[in-house]
């Protein structure tokens, strides 16, 4: 029995994508990357902004015609969107047999059998269930890198953010699970770990009564095989100087950041509903500056976010100028149903958001590209992703840069290197966000 499987959204999704198919392979089914070969269909999907919903909801619907026309057997929904709009789903595109939630994906087996029976049914659990990590996975990443889901859900309750109503309280992965896990993948050959939650920096305070994310870095470090561990999704009001010693201490901890920060405004900050100002989060910067002076600090902002004035995107560009962040992305407001900012008076147009979303991207294009060539005459570890065809250009990543949101280095040589194989670079050019260098 073939199955067809779409991993849409983020990168906690691919995780929950890479269980269910490990849960499948268990049960005997086989796996295509032909969706015009598959018996069964499943689509796990996404619904933080409209963007995602769309992009689910035109995926459905394309595999929805495969269902009608009878190329196919079942089609399952699973995932964020299947879990906010399961009604409205199954009500407007009766293609799908069945939905399969956010707590639910253990069960993606039973839904698939059920549904061949001609006897469809639902796989909902509540939204406070335990997360249970150490489970199989089939890794769709190319093998080399992995993510790994330390927490789910979110307690911050930012007043634009659908997440703790579709993927719940904040609940932590048991550590000896996560090491567990992390173990297998290094065994099949994963050499960079990237920690993902919807905040990692307050991975164990639920389970052990205080902040464990550096008491899980250390344990992580001890593993055989594993060169590199990322760690994404910090929030700045959560870092700990224990946790910025155990990245200056762990040779296998990048010296890479993910901390969003969404706005360089003080009165949006409070709006927004995040626990910091933004002379917190410039204090928090400078220590980890300080302290790591090769930190590469990643953040992501909103543009036109309800009440945002022309005076508040100044405050952000200044921030933004003044920060001169290694890496950054912009994403215009999206209003959220279901959401304290869908409701709030003064709501931004759609093409004010665009613009001063470009002018910060404008602005970040010229930070990014000096950054880039202060690198020139560095020497640099990477890890081979792949090789430009019919060229002796292999393609790379520097610790400063997590997979598919930043940039990369390629290098030119004449050797024969495999993907996940780590090499020093001597870095001599640059080309906008990218790097060029050669192996010493």
């Amino acid at each position: 029995m073939n199955v067809f499987f779409v991993s849409l959204g983020c990168d906690k999704n691919l995780v929950d994508s890479e269980v269910m198919l490990g849960a499948l392979s268990d049960r005997g089914y086989s796996f295509t990357n032909d969706e015009t070969q598959a018996d069964v269909i499943v689509v796990n999907t996404c619904c933080f902004i409209n963007d995602a919903k769309e992009e689910s909801i035109n995926t459905i619907l394309e595999m929805g015609e495969l269902k009608k026309s009878g190329q196919i057997k079942a089609l399952i929904v699973a995932g964020c969107l299947a879990q906010r709009y399961m009604n409205e789903i199954q009500r407007e595109i009766p293609e799908v047999d069945a939905i399969v939630g956010t707590t639910a994906i253990l069960e993606i087996g039973d839904a698939i059998e059920r549904a061949l029976l001609g006897k469809p049914e639902n796989r909902l659990t509540p939204l406070d269930k335990p997360p249970v990590g150490g489970r199989k996975r089939v890794v769709s990443t190319g093998g080399h890198y992995a993510y790994l889901k330390i927490a789910e859900g979110c307690d911050k309750r930012c007043t634009y953010c659908i997440i703790p109503k579709v993927r719940g309280n904040y609940r932590s992965i048991p550590m000896e699970d996560l090491l567990k896990e992390a173990g297998e993948l290094a065994k099949k050959g994963v050499r960079e770990l990237i920690l993902v939650a919807q905040e990692t920096t307050l991975y164990g305070k639920d389970l052990y009564g205080e902040k464990s994310l550096p008491r899980l870095l250390k344990e992580l470090c001890k593993i055989s095989g594993l060169e590199w561990i990322r760690i994404l999704y910090c929030y700045p009001e959560e870092i700990t100087d224990e946790l910025i010693q155990v990245i200056k201490e762990e040779e296998k901890i990048c010296h890479y950041l993910d901390m969003p920060v969404q706005s360089g405004s003080d009165g949006i900050l409070k709006r927004m509903g995040r626990r910091t100002t933004a002379g917190q989060i410039r204090a928090m910067i400078q220590k980890l500056r300080d302290e790591i002076p090769d930190i590469c600090i990643r953040t992501t902002l909103i543009t036109g976010f309800p009440g945002e004035k022309e005076q508040d995107h100044e405050e952000t560009m200044s921030f933004v100028n003044e920060m001169e962040f290694d890496r950054l992305g912009v994403f215009p407001y999206s209003q959220e149903e279901d959401t304290p900012a869908a409701g709030m008076p003064d709501q931004i147009p759609e093409d004010v958001k665009q613009r001063r979303r470009n002018e910060i991207m404008e602005l970040q294009q010229e930070i990014a590209f000096d950054n880039a060539d202060r690198m020139i005459g560095r020497r640099l570890k990477a890890m081979i992703e792949g090789k430009e065809a019919k060229e002796d250009v292999y393609v790379a990543r520097t610790y400063k840069d997590a997979p598919d949101v930043d940039g990369y280095l390629f290098v030119n040589t004449e050797r024969q290197l495999m993907s996940g194989d780590f090499v020093e670079v001597y870095i001599t050019g640059s080309n906008e966000y990218d790097l060029m260098g050669e192996i010493l």
